[in-house]
C-alpha cells in the first residue's frame, strides 16, 4: 500500500508538502494540492483513518433527484440508507453533485480529500462524469439503477424491472388490451433502458404486438405527457404504461383535457407507488418499489464493498398494486 513517502518520491517533493496537500493546509498552492491528490489516487494511497476503519462516515451524492419531502422519490431511499448506516455507527452526509462540481474535481480525489471510505450515487445519468469514472475507481461505491460491469469496487441496487413490467403487462392483457403504449423516462439512463427491455420482454411473452408509434422516451415528470399522449390516442392506444407515477399523473391530466375517461376510454398505469398514486383521480394502478428497503440495501451493499466483498448487484422484488386506473378494454360500439 502506498505511503506519503511514495507520493513524495513520485512528485519529487518533500513528505511535508505531501502531508499538507492531503490535509488541506492553507500554505500550499491549489495546483500542488491537486497534483498531490491525483498522485495519491494513482498510487492507491489511503489515509490511516480509512485503513484502520476509524473513518465512520460515508456520503450520498445526489444529482437530480428530489428528496426533501416524503412525496418525493428520494426521501425514503435516503431515510433507509441513513437508518441502516446509523445502526452500524456511520454518519451520512448528503452532497449535491452538480455538473460544475463533477467537472472541477474527480470523484476519487474528492473522496480522498474528505476522507470518505465509500459513497452512494443517486440519479446520475450514464454520461455524467462521476458515472464514467466508476469504471476505474477503487473507492467502494453503490449506484442506484446504474450498473458498471467489471469493477469489483462498484455495485448496483435497484428493483427487478422485468417482474414489475411483466405484472403490469399481464394485468392489462387479462383486461383485453392489445394496443398498449409505453411512455418511458429520460433516454440517457440505464434504468430507462432496463424498463424498455422489460416492456419488450413482457409484451413478447404475452404475444402482444409492439408498435413503434406506441413507444416513446419522455422525462420523469408530469410535463412530458402532452407531447406524446395525443399521438398514442390517434394511433389506437387503449392502455398506456408509464415508467413513473409522475409521468402517469401527467398522462391522466392530458387524457381528461382531451375529453377521455380513465379507465373507461384509456387505462393508465404507473411505476413506483409514490404517495400521490393513491390520491390521483382515479387512484393509480402501479408497481411498488419499497424505497426504504432500497436505501437499506444500498448501505448493506456498500458495507460489504468497504469490507472487500465484491457484490455486483442487489435487486429487490417489486409489488403489483391494483387500483382504479385500469379496466376492461372498451368494446367497439359501447
Amino acid at each position: 500500500m502506498a505511503t506519503i513517502k511514495d507520493i513524495a518520491a513520485k512528485l519529487g517533493i518533500s513528505s511535508g508538502t505531501v502531508s499538507k496537500g492531503l490535509n488541506g493546509a492553507s500554505d500550499i498552492s491549489e495546483p500542488m494540492r491537486q497534483a498531490v491528490l491525483h498522485a495519491a489516487v494513482e498510487l492507491g494511497y489511503k489515509p490511516k483513518n480509512i485503513v484502520n476503519k476509524a473513518s465512520k462516515k460515508v456520503c450520498i451524492f445526489v444529482q437530480n433527484m428530489n428528496y426533501e419531502s416524503i412525496d418525493q422519490f428520494g426521501y425514503e431511499i435516503i431515510y433507509g440508507f441513513e437508518q441502516e448506516a446509523l445502526s452500524k455507527g456511520f454518519q451520512v452526509t448528503v452532497i449535491s453533485a452538480n455538473l460544475n462540481m463533477q467537472t472541477k474535481e474527480s470523484f476519487d480525489t474528492y473522496m480522498l480529500r474528505h476522507g470518505y471510505p465509500g459513497a452512494f450515487l443517486l440519479d446520475f445519468e450514464l454520461h455524467d462524469d462521476y458515472v464514467t469514472q466508476m469504471h476505474t475507481t477503487k473507492v467502494p461505491t453503490v449506484l442506484l439503477n446504474n450498473h458498471v460491469p467489471g469493477n469489483p469496487h462498484v455495485g448496483y441496487v435497484g428493483t427487478d424491472n422485468y417482474e414489475g413490467l411483466k405484472d403490469i403487462t399481464s394485468h392489462l392483457h387479462e383486461l383485453g388490451h392489445r394496443n398498449i403504449a409505453f411512455l418511458n423516462g429520460t433516454k440517457n439512463s440505464m434504468i430507462t433502458q432496463k424498463k424498455l427491455d422489460a416492456f419488450y420482454y413482457a409484451m413478447k411473452e404475452k404475444k402482444i404486438p409492439i408498435r413503434d408509434k406506441l413507444v416513446a422516451f419522455g422525462h420523469y415528470n408530469i410535463d412530458c405527457a402532452q407531447e406524446f399522449v395525443p399521438d398514442f390516442v390517434r394511433n389506437g392506444a387503449t392502455a398506456i404504461i408509464c415508467a413513473s407515477d409522475f409521468i402517469a399523473s401527467g398522462v391522466i391530466k392530458v387524457l381528461h383535457s382531451m375529453g377521455l375517461r380513465v379507465p373507461e376510454d384509456v387505462s393508465v398505469t404507473g411505476y413506483d407507488d409514490l404517495p400521490i398514486a393513491r390520491f390521483l383521480s382515479p387512484a393509480l394502478t402501479t408497481i411498488r418499489q419499497n424505497r426504504t428497503d432500497l436505501g437499506k440495501s444500498a448501505f448493506l451493499l456498500l458495507d460489504a464493498l468497504m469490507n472487500g466483498i465484491a457484490i455486483s448487484r442487489i435487486e429487490l422484488c417489486p409489488q403489483f398494486i391494483a387500483r382504479d386506473s385500469a379496466a376492461q378494454v372498451k368494446t367497439l360500439g359501447k
